[in-house]
């Protein structure tokens, strides 16, 4: 039988609305054991050991997945295949690791002959259960229970709603100890360096920013007629002026400083100290920034062109902020 299109867009949002209400009934239900495990988990790492995810079926690809956000975030995390691990993998398990079983149910046969032998090896033991009375969730060490009162399947026999709260409650563990650990952007981009992502998250300003030629500068006393060939031959939007004394950064000359200098500054507009017209005080950033503290800075203050500065305030670097697509950083 086809659907019209006004009862698919319905079905659709009804059983996004049975996934939502499982996680909020999840979030509604956590309790100091959360606060527990995410304490245990912290300090699993903190010793050196890892985490092991395992589970069968729809549980072990929520288990995947949760092994791969937990690695991301620094938290060494490997998967264990239930039914492989009675076959020779528990190789992979050593004393003071930390197992979290994955079992909606509860009941699942390779998780609870898992769990002695997890026992035998040294490891704690994290039932990850939507039953908080079943045989897992009564032998493991700790308890992980979400909630989903029923499955967005219409017979009521697909995984979805449960898998979703069991992805959403692992997630929250991650995101969680990430924080209490501390761990940081650059934490972060060191764990991701390819791609765009990663590319992004590790570039310097030094990197991206324009230098030598292409990064005009000029004494504040020089003429605006200068300023404007010199940023002209760079194909520059703007230019740094420096104290002619100290070679330290006074101000920035913009495209747009040049219109309203065309338009206030009288006949002999060109032949003026560009200092007449420059802007004092612009935004800076240092050339050992990350990049993407730049693109904040372009985003914050809706500027166009940003002055990199060496440690001792000179100018060494412009950022133009038309540069950042191709950067793919916008």
């Amino acid at each position: 039988m086809s659907l019209d299109s006004l009862s698919i867009l319905a079905k659709a949002r009804a059983c996004l609305a049975v996934e939502r209400e499982a996680l909020e009934a999840t979030a509604d239900a956590l309790d100091e054991n959360f606060v527990t495990i995410a304490r245990v988990v912290e300090e699993t790492v903190r010793v050196g050991r890892k985490l092991i995810f395992s589970g069968i079926g729809k549980s072990a690809h929520i288990a995947q997945k949760l092994t791969g956000t937990f690695n991301s975030t620094g938290l060494p995390s490997c998967f264990l295949d239930a039914t492989q691990a009675l076959h020779g993998d528990l190789g992979l398990c050593a004393a003071g690791d930390l197992a979290i079983l994955l079992s909606n149910s509860g009941a699942t046969e390779e998780l609870l002959r898992l769990l002695p032998l997890c026992e035998k090896f040294g490891l704690k033991t994290v039932a990850l259960t939507g039953s908080p009375d079943s045989e897992l969730a009564r032998g493991a060490d700790y308890r992980l229970i979400y909630r989903a009162p029923r499955e967005a399947c219409p017979l009521a026999l697909a995984p979805t709603a449960s898998t979703t709260a069991a992805l959403g409650l692992g997630d929250a563990l991650a995101m969680v100890v990430l924080e209490s650990r501390g761990f940081t952007r650059d934490d972060y981009a060191r764990l991701h360096p390819a791609g765009t992502l990663g590319m992004t998250l590790l570039l310097r300003v030094r990197d991206i920013m324009r230098t030598g030629e292409a990064c005009p500068v000029l004494p504040e006393t020089g003429t605006t007629q200068e300023a404007i060939f010199a940023m002209t031959g760079a194909k520059a939007g703007a230019i740094a002026l420096v104290d002619p004394g100290t070679g330290l950064l006074s101000g920035i000359f913009t495209d747009g400083d040049f219109r309203r200098s065309a338009l206030n500054g009288g006949n002999d507009f060109l032949k003026q100290p560009v200092a007449h017209f420059m802007t004092r005080h612009p935004k800076t950033i240092a050339a050992d920034a990350l990049a993407v503290e730049a693109l904040k800075i372009f985003q914050q203050f809706k500027i166009s062109d940003l002055i990199a500065l060496a440690s001792d305030g000179r100018p060494v670097g412009l950022i133009d902020v038309q540069d950042l697509p191709k950067l793919k950083m916008l």
